[in-house]
This record gives structure tokens, C-alpha cells and sequence, in this order.
């Protein structure tokens, strides 16, 4: 009992001193911002939890925002003490406010009054369950209607931090440049998007995948419709954005003219268009065949993990997922530590495009022919053509299938991943590949080069990319072109049957990639040609350096 009372008592004095240090700073903070109104932002003392405080203030956004508690926020939610004057007004009220006045940083504002103004309050790195005013969004994964799933809501601006459901950052990696566009000054930090005319040009409607927990968990299955189904909520001032966009296009490539030429693709005014002839300098039609373009529908997917799925779906526990995470990035985000209650994360990772040949309702029809490609980032040969690897081939040839299948009457898909390097990243790629030309490079030696350097030979963990396929309403894969084992057994795991496999055809296969296939035919990647043993590896070598000097 005694040592209880001792306990007491040091919590209570800890409560105190946070309490007082929070007045101090908010203190400190008004006298280094003299310029600010004090009549108008008076900060307040911040209310005594069992967590961490945070100073409120009189003028807080949600304030203005209508039906704020809906959406858990509720007056003084504010993080921040007074704000000067030198930020626009639009930016101190929320968006959807419209300005008295519009005082705005100059060219000539210095890197101090710049961050000042940006960013007025105390640093807040991290945040907890108990703290005051805290009431995240509701938000339960996989629900059947967007009403009970409720929006994803990872912002830190004034009128969302408390109300926030997921850790990190929209737009995966590119993040980083928002960051810096708006440190230098180019970009508004509380730029509203004006999301009219954006909706997708062709529908991707509901299927019970998303709705099971368990289907989708590394992406919004919502996300191309959250300007729609989640206007409530963004007209209530949450910074509330899409993770999906999808568009149509046409595709133009020198190797499908070629596919053209040889009668290897077929015009049919559908999927396969004849292309407008170019002109020359003197604007005269140029001679000869113009090439071909392809009719295709395309969704851009960002990645916003739901934390349990994807810890259940690499077998292990949440708490450890979410330890790595914050770890093995730098300690870049704290919450994953301290706001367990938090289960979405957008990770800074590349996402995916899907390419759609053919009607995209075809996908969720099983009476129809589908044709299959995931494809992994490949820069050096899939845009610049290096021949060290069949990526680039594969990948036309995969296009020209998915083609040929629409042209059927099916439908053709190819998904292109970002996970350059097999997710090594393209550093590490590069060092593999001097490794490679100076040790010998033989298919005996092709992943324990990797191996190496990288302490692993793949780590683009197939687990995840079913989940695109389920979001599309795909029930089964009649033609896979694809030689990778990984990719095979996540799939059929997922529940989809692959009724065909097939691989690249040997004539395109470049010579110096026969060491890559032979290597991944031992490993146990698929082909329909002559097995490969270990002894055999020895014998493909690739080409020297010294054989490419001219």
C-alpha cells in the first residue's frame, strides 16, 4: 500500500509538470510571436489528462467547420499557440473559410519567419491514445459501405491532427517532395484540391472482396471514389484525399509497331488503333507505316496499409510488424509505437498501375477469358533497354498477350509494380551487377551475388499483390505470363485458380539474360522448355565487360 501511495504521488507531481510546461511554452511562444492578435488566439491552459497535453486554443478551426463533432473533433482542438500574422489568414481558419485578408510569405521572407509561420506551434513528434481531445475518425476495415467504413484521415493540419485515423503521409514517396515544395514555398500547405471532373471515366463498382478484411489490406479499396463517398466529411473541413485515380489512355510503343508490321498484333479499331501519321519539318505527312497505339484503361493504386491484415498476412504479430516499421525506417514514425489504436499506416513506398485491355467489367465476369502479367519495376531495361535481364521483352510480350486475349473477346491485364531491383532498390542493384561482370558471371552465382550484397536475394514479398486482383473483381486467371513461383503461389493462395501458366519465348530472351532465366529456372520458376539442373548453371555465363568495349 505504501509504495502504491508513493507511486500516486510521483504521477501527480509528473501530471503537474507537464501541465506547467505546457503553460511555459505556450508562454514563450506568444512573447516570440509579437505580431500575432492576442485578442483573437489567446491560448488557453491545456486540460489535465493522463496522457501527454496539448495547449488549445480560443480560435480553433473546428469551430467553424459544421457538424465538427460528427466527426470527432469538438472546440479547442486546436495544436497550436498564437499564430502570426504573416501566414495567410485562410490558412490560421481552415479551408473553407473565406479570408478577411490574405498576408502572404514574400520571396524575401527569411528560412526563420518562413518556419514561423508555417508551423507556429511546438514541435509535436508524436501523439497518444489518452491525450486530450484525441478521438480519431471511425474507421472499420472492410465494411460493406463507405458510411460504416469511414474515411481515411491522415493529415496533421490544425483541423485533423486530433481527428486522425492512419500514421504517415498520402502520395507513398512523393510525400517528400510535398514536404519540400512547401518549405521552399511553392506550395500551400492548406491547398484545398478541387475534385470536380475528376471522377473515374470508367467504373470499378463494389465486390464482396472489399468488404472481407482479409482481401484487400494493402491499399483503400475506396479510394477512387473518395471525393463522392466521403464529400460529407471533406466539406466539414477533414482533409480527406483519394488514393486511387483512374483514367484512359492510349499506349504507343516502337516494339509494338514492330508487333504490327510483323502481323503479330492485328488493327481492329478497338483495342489496336491505327496511329495519326507524324509530320515532318515542313509539316508533310512522314512516309511510311505510322505504328499502332493501344486503347487501354488504367487505375494508379497508393499503398495505405491496414497494419492487422498485413502483419496476418506475413505471419507475424502486429506489435512486431509495427516495431520494424519504426525501427528499420530511421524511427520516422513514432505513432506506429505509441498510438496502437491507430491500425492504418500510408507507407513512403512506390504503389502500382493496372493496365486494362478490353471492357473492364470483363474482370469480374468468370465467362470470359482473362490474361494475366504482374510485372516489377524494371528502369534499366524496361525504359532504357538494357539487355542484362528479359524485363523489358517480357513485358511487351505480356501487352501483346493481354492484346490478343481482348482481341478474343476476353480481357488482357498487366500490373506494373514499383519494386525496382526486386524492392532492393536500384543501388543495390548496380553493385550487384559489378559483382557480377567482375567474379564471374555465371547462373551458378546469380542470386548469391545478391545475396552479398544485399543479405537477401528478393524481397519483393509477393504476400501483398493479390490484393489489386481481388479489388478488380477477379475470380479466376485463365493465361499467366509469368515464369515467377512467388507470384503463382500468392495468388492461388489467395483463392484465385491459375488454369495457364506460360513463359517468354526463348527467341527473346537476350544473351545476356540467359544467366538470369537459367538461374530462376533451377530455383524453381516455371517453364515449359528443358529443366535446368546445378550442374548446367555453371556453363551459362554472361558477357565481360571487356567484350563490350569498342
Amino acid at each position: 500500500m505504501a509504495s502504491n501511495e508513493v507511486l500516486a504521488q510521483i504521477l501527480s507531481q509528473l501530471e503537474a509538470l507537464q501541465v506547467s510546461q505546457a503553460q511555459l511554452q505556450s508562454k514563450l511562444d506568444s512573447i516570440t510571436s509579437p505580431i500575432s492578435s492576442p485578442s483573437s488566439r489567446v491560448a488557453t491552459p491545456p486540460r489535465k489528462t493522463a496522457g501527454l497535453p496539448i495547449p488549445t486554443r480560443t480560435d480553433s478551426p473546428s469551430a467553424l467547420i459544421p457538424n465538427a463533432s460528427s466527426y470527432g473533433l469538438s472546440q479547442g482542438l486546436s495544436t497550436s499557440p498564437p499564430v502570426p500574422s504573416v501566414l495567410s489568414h485562410n490558412a490560421v481558419i481552415g479551408p473553407n473559410v473565406a479570408p478577411a485578408d490574405k498576408p502572404a510569405l514574400t520571396p524575401t521572407t527569411s528560412s526563420k519567419e518562413r518556419e514561423k509561420a508555417l508551423y507556429p506551434q511546438r514541435v509535436i513528434i508524436t501523439t497518444y491514445p489518452d491525450q486530450s481531445g484525441i478521438k480519431p475518425v471511425p474507421i472499420t476495415w472492410g465494411a460493406a459501405n463507405p458510411a460504416d467504413r469511414g474515411p481515411v484521415l491522415c493529415s496533421r493540419q490544425n483541423n485533423s491532427i486530433k481527428a486522425r485515423n492512419a500514421i504517415g503521409a498520402h502520395s507513398g514517396s512523393y510525400s517528400i517532395y510535398r514536404a519540400l515544395a512547401i518549405a521552399i514555398g511553392t506550395l500551400d500547405p492548406h491547398h484545398k484540391p478541387n475534385y470536380s471532373l475528376t471522377e473515374p471515366p470508367v467504373e470499378i463498382p463494389f465486390v464482396p472482396a472489399w468488404a472481407d478484411p482479409k482481401k484487400i489490406v494493402s491499399f483503400d479499396p475506396w479510394g477512387h471514389l473518395t471525393p463522392q463517398v466521403f464529400k460529407e466529411q471533406a466539406d466539414a473541413g477533414l482533409d480527406v484525399r483519394p488514393s486511387i485515380a483512374i483514367t484512359k489512355a492510349h499506349i504507343k510503343m516502337s516494339e509494338l509497331d514492330g508487333a504490327a508490321a510483323s502481323g503479330a498484333l492485328k488493327i481492329d479499331g478497338k483495342v489496336v488503333l491505327e496511329s495519326v501519321p507524324l509530320k515532318d519539318e515542313h509539316g508533310e505527312p512522314m512516309k511510311g507505316l505510322p505504328g499502332v497505339e493501344l486503347v487501354t484503361s488504367k487505375a494508379a493504386v497508393e499503398p495505405v496499409w491496414y497494419l492487422p491484415g498485413v502483419a496476418e498476412r506475413f505471419g507475424i504479430s502486429e506489435g512486431l510488424l509495427r516495431r520494424a516499421l519504426f525501427e528499420d525506417t530511421g524511427g520516422m514514425y513514432p505513432e506506429l509505437i505509441t498510438r496502437p489504436d491507430i491500425k492504418v499506416f500510408l507507407p513512403p513506398i512506390g504503389g502500382l498501375t493496372a493496365y486494362i485491355f478490353g471492357n473492364p467489367a470483363y474482370l469480374r465476369d468468370e465467362t470470359k477469358e482473362l490474361t494475366l502479367r504482374v510485372h516489377d519495376e524494371c528502369n534499366g531495361s524496361d525504359v532504357f533497354g538494357s539487355d542484362i535481364c528479359t524485363c523489358k521483352p517480357y513485358l511487351v510480350f505480356a501487352i501483346e498477350e493481354a492484346v490478343r486475349c481482348a482481341q478474343r473477346g476476353g480481357v488482357g491485364l498487366v500490373v506494373y509494380f514499383r519494386k525496382e531491383g526486386r524492392a532492393l532498390g536500384e543501388v543495390t542493384k548496380y553493385l550487384v551487377y559489378n559483382l557480377r561482370k567482375r567474379g564471374g558471371d555465371s547462373a551458378d552465382k546469380y542470386f548469391k551475388s545478391t545475396e552479398m550484397i544485399a543479405g537477401v536475394k528478393d524481397m519483393r514479398f509477393q504476400a501483398l499483390m493479390p490484393d489489386i486482383l481481388h479489388w478488380l473483381g477477379v475470380k479466376k486467371i485463365d493465361n499467366m505470363v509469368s515464369m515467377s513461383d512467388m507470384k503463382y503461389n500468392a495468388i492461388v493462395e489467395s483463392g484465385i485458380p491459375i488454369l495457364r501458366r506460360y513463359d517468354i519465348p526463348d527467341h527473346l530472351i537476350p544473351p545476356d539474360s540467359r544467366v538470369e532465366i537459367d538461374a530462376k529456372i533451377a530455383a524453381g520458376y516455371f517453364t515449359s522448355g528443358k529443366k535446368v539442373t546445378e550442374e548446367d548453371l555453371i556453363k551459362t555465363v554472361g558477357r565481360t565487360w571487356e567484350e563490350t568495349e569498342h
